[in-house]
């Protein structure tokens, strides 16, 4: 029997780590997930009475956690204690993709389009009030979850209003909000109704600490906090120095002389914590027979060993500058035509939102833009781009371990581990061309080729750059960028986040 107020630890997401699906006869089968967060919990132990808060994201879940009671078998999530949540499928799409996916998403990574959007009407108060319901839900579980005094943290965006909210159920807890995303800078962040732009903040701060993927995003949030609710913001001497805030350590593993942003009374510490790539993990992985298996398969349609790869993964989210990326590998072409039939592209998009109409239409256009390359470049003996659409993990790695140069080039990431993972796994050493709005050029940049994501034609030269680095040099980057990458793994990353609630 489940004991009310027993957890030590509790981990608040949208996404948990397991998923469902319906069987042919009725049933239900359980698929478990991976990433920082499952890695953190495990790393923890079991001894820790840990439990992780998630809502049901489809059907399956639903049904789950219906028959499942408070909590899901813990076999099925790989021996974590999980709660899922029934939060009613209206209120979660409303909360979901009218306000998460729709609204903050997009202000954070600078996507709307301002002539025609956004446009904040009677419809987005309805959908605003499901992201209110919905976070309470969440705030309501946690505050029955957790012991007296236990940690809990409460990740990203779809929950910025969790904090506050627990809070006032449960002043007793330490609660550290968690940013997987960027932060918008206050011109920015002011295109949300002022209402609700002073909602998310004082959500969040109503968290023990707030962190964050990089310094700049802790920046963007503590300007936010002091323009739009005139907060006061207070730096130690360790924190500014020449960079400028954030409160990361040179490991970044945060610590104390973190900046504070005090409002109405409360303190709330920022912090910041670069997820790393898991090294061991990618380099044991990206060895196996299934992944050699499909190096084979690449390597048919690149055409042989003697061509040269531009590799990108990604989901086609609107972020992640596909589109742009394709242009600019298509310029390569054009004006340097010494490369044609010497290089191939592969790229590697798996469709990401397909719910939402933007992103069907992006995903379509990804495709439309390869096809017209290929139309118009390749010959009977090369294709210019190879375009895969189904996610396969197995295939990313060999793919990675194929690389010559590496295409990351998102308009804003809050991280992008793809440029941290694909130095770790490279078979011979990968030149790194990567924008300098994704979060992982703050610990990458020295020994990446930079781009400015928006230039089409200084995207190409960089290609072009990085396809002709020599050889020794192109590996001792690799070398360098690998360990920047694998600094701060998602275990240590997770521990580094609790050990600093767990210190305020």
């Amino acid at each position: 029997m489940v004991t009310e107020r027993s957890a030590q630890v509790v981990v608040a997401s949208n996404r948990g780590p397991v998923a469902h699906a319906f069987t042919d006869d009725g049933g239900l089968t359980a698929r478990r997930g991976g990433g920082g967060l499952v890695s953190g919990l495990s790393a923890i132990g079991p001894d820790a009475d840990a439990v992780w808060v998630c809502a049901a994201l489809g059907d399956a879940d639903r049904e789950a956690a219906r028959r499942a009671g408070r909590r899901l078998d813990a076999g099925d999530a790989g021996g974590q204690a999980v709660r899922m949540l029934d939060i009613p499928s209206e209120t979660f799409a409303a909360a979901y993709n009218g306000v998460a996916n729709s609204v903050l998403w997009f202000v954070h990574h600078l996507l709307y389009q301002t002539p025609l959007e956004p446009s904040f009407d009677a419809e987005f108060t309805r959908q605003w009030a499901a992201y209110e319901t919905y976070n309470a839900a969440f705030a309501d579980a946690l505050a029955e979850e957790a012991a007296d005094g236990a940690a809990v943290l409460v990740q990203d965006y779809h929950l910025a209003l969790t904090p506050a909210l627990l809070r006032e159920r449960r002043p007793d807890l330490r609660i550290g909000h968690f940013s997987h995303t960027p932060w918008a800078p206050p011109d920015y962040f002011r295109l949300l109704p002022d209402a609700t732009a002073a909602a998310v903040l004082r959500g969040i701060l109503g968290a023990d600490r707030a962190a964050f993927l990089t310094r700049r995003w802790a920046d963007a949030f503590t300007a936010c906090c002091a323009e739009v609710l005139g907060a006061e913001v207070t730096y130690g001497e360790a924190d500014r120095g020449e960079a400028g805030g954030g409160g990361q350590g040179g490991d970044g593993r945060g610590g104390d002389g973190e900046p504070r942003v005090t409002y109405e009374g409360r303190t709330t510490r920022i912090g910041v914590h670069g997820l790393g790539a898991d090294g061991e993990f990618l380099r044991e992985r990206s060895r196996r027979t299934d992944v050699t298996e499909r190096i084979g398969r690449l390597r048919e349609q690149i055409g042989g060993t003697d061509r040269h790869t531009v590799v990108r993964v990604d989901r086609t989210e609107l972020s992640k500058n596909i589109v742009r990326g394709l242009h600019a590998y298509r310029e390569l072409l054009t004006e340097r035509p010494e490369w044609r039939e010497r290089v191939v592209h592969l790229a590697l998009a798996y469709p990401s939102r397909q719910d939402l109409a933007v992103y069907r239409d992006y995903t379509a256009e990804v495709a439309r833009v390869a096809e017209k390359i290929n139309a118009d470049f390749g010959t009977p003996g090369w294709t210019p781009v190879v375009l895969h659409v189904k996610d396969d993990f197995a295939r990313s790695l060999a793919a990675y371990r194929l690389a010559d140069v590496a295409l990351v080039n998102p308009i804003r990431d809050g991280m992008n581990l793809v440029a941290k993972e694909i130095p770790v796994v490279s078979d011979a050493g990968c030149a790194l061309v990567l924008s300098r709005e994704a979060g992982a050029y703050e610990e990458l940049a020295d020994d990446a080729v930079t781009v400015n994501p928006y230039d089409v034609t200084a995207t190409a030269h960089a290609l072009h750059e990085a396809l002709t680095m020599g050889a020794e040099e192109r590996t001792a980057r690799t070398a360098r960028l690998a360990a920047a990458a694998t600094a701060l793994p998602p275990a240590e990353w997770f521990l580094a986040q609790l050990e600093a609630l767990r210190g305020v």
